[in-house]
């Protein structure tokens, strides 16, 4: 018998019909109090040794239907190993197409990063003498916002914050930070200890820990994406922006990243704080260099393509790059990755993956040094 569920931490799918293993039809489920869905992530039994076509009948209209083109599904056996599976986007629908080797299989939009994952990271980081854990508070679900300031403080180091997640479906950002995390923790590796005896860093893994274990690709438990709320944060609506932004207030910011996915382009790249009004050659001459240094450490990083610079004073505080920016008049700039695959290094197997989000974590020390002591 075949059976569809997504009964678990950050599973999202709805079971219209699966009678026959050539003709599943799925649903993904919206975000909470929003239009947004896109984040699917599933598992599937009793079709072992059995070509399966899944359609998810509902993919024409989420919230970013243009990304469905060229892109691949991930599935995996084991919760570990995750592999592309032949995917196409016909007349609105989004195929999948796979015979399984076992009788459990599960599907996901991106390789999943539970929340019981993210409580491991937060658990193992602690138990670095370098690290104090903080609890910033909680969610509207009741979830800890979790917070690792990492480096000793004193009144001449610099203040670096790195947040990811605030869109939860953005797996690979979460698998980024595990690189980053696990590089600056090495004290065998002389860049990380010379960056922390300069810099103290404030690290969030995860800013929606609610959407994250929802199921949810865009938003918190209200329905608010949170980088859009930057500007008017609230306890009420966006405890977690709230949270962090007021933290942010107390510690200073001389450099900031928010690292996250895009489901269009096929590319790892900076989006850049341009449209703020305060905008000047120091600040754009700090990217340039950052990113120059970016694209030498670790080739799958690029800066031909990317969003459009803003154009002058047509900044929006409510995203987190333009308000920490503004804020702190400091570095602040986004980081995206590709739920498909880095187009100019492909890999047919895997696409982009949580292996190469990791080492390209790993990577960022490098243009971090590289501008630290201008910032």
């Amino acid at each position: 018998m075949i059976a569809i569920n997504s009964e678990f931490d950050s599973g999202n799918i709805e079971c219209v019909k699966c009678d026959a293993a050539d003709n599943i039809q799925l649903e993904i489920r919206i975000d909470n109090a929003s239009d947004f869905y896109q984040w699917f992530y599933f598992r599937v039994t009793g079709t072992k040794d059995t070509r399966s076509r899944i359609r998810i009948i509902n993919a024409g209209d989420s919230a970013y239907a243009d990304g469905w083109k060229d892109y691949q599904a991930v599935a995996s056996y084991d919760l570990q190993n995750w592999f592309r599976v032949p995917t196409s986007y016909v007349e609105q629908q989004l195929v999948i197409e796979h015979e399984p080797g076992f009788d459990s299989v599960y599907y996901a939009y991106f390789a999943p990063y539970p929340m019981s994952r993210h409580a491991a990271l937060i658990a193992d980081c602690q138990s670095y003498h370098q690290v104090r854990y903080s609890q910033l508070g909680q969610t509207l679900d009741g979830q800890v916002m979790d917070l690792l300031v990492i480096g000793e403080p004193a009144d001449n180091k610099k203040i670096c914050w790195v947040i990811a997640r605030q869109h939860p479906g953005e797996t690979m950002a979460e698998w980024w930070m595990e690189g980053f995390l696990a590089r600056l923790l090495d004290e065998n590796d002389a860049l990380a200890q010379s960056l922390l005896s300069q810099v103290v860093f404030y690290v969030v893994p995860n800013m929606n820990p609610d959407g994250s274990r929802r199921g949810h690709l865009r938003t918190n438990a209200a329905g608010m994406n949170l980088n859009r709320e930057w500007k008017d944060a609230s306890m009420g609506k966006s405890p977690e922006v709230f949270l962090v932004r007021q933290k942010m207030a107390e510690t200073g910011v001389d450099f900031a990243l928010d690292v996250h996915g895009d489901e269009a382009l096929p590319y790892n790249f900076i989006a850049g704080a341009e449209g703020i009004q305060g905008w000047n050659e120091r600040l754009a001459g700090l990217q340039k260099a950052f990113c120059d240094n970016y694209e030498q450490a670790n080739p799958d990083f690029q800066q031909q393509y990317g969003y459009p610079l803003d154009e002058p004073n047509s900044s929006d505080l409510r995203k987190a790059t333009d308000y920490i920016a503004k804020t702190h008049n400091c570095l602040s700039m986004t980081l995206e990755m590709p739920f498909k695959d880095n187009a100019n290094l492909p890999n047919a197997e895997t696409g982009w993956s949580p292996e190469r989000s990791a080492q390209l974590g790993a990577s960022v020390l490098h243009p971090l040094a590289a501008v630290i002591q201008d910032l």
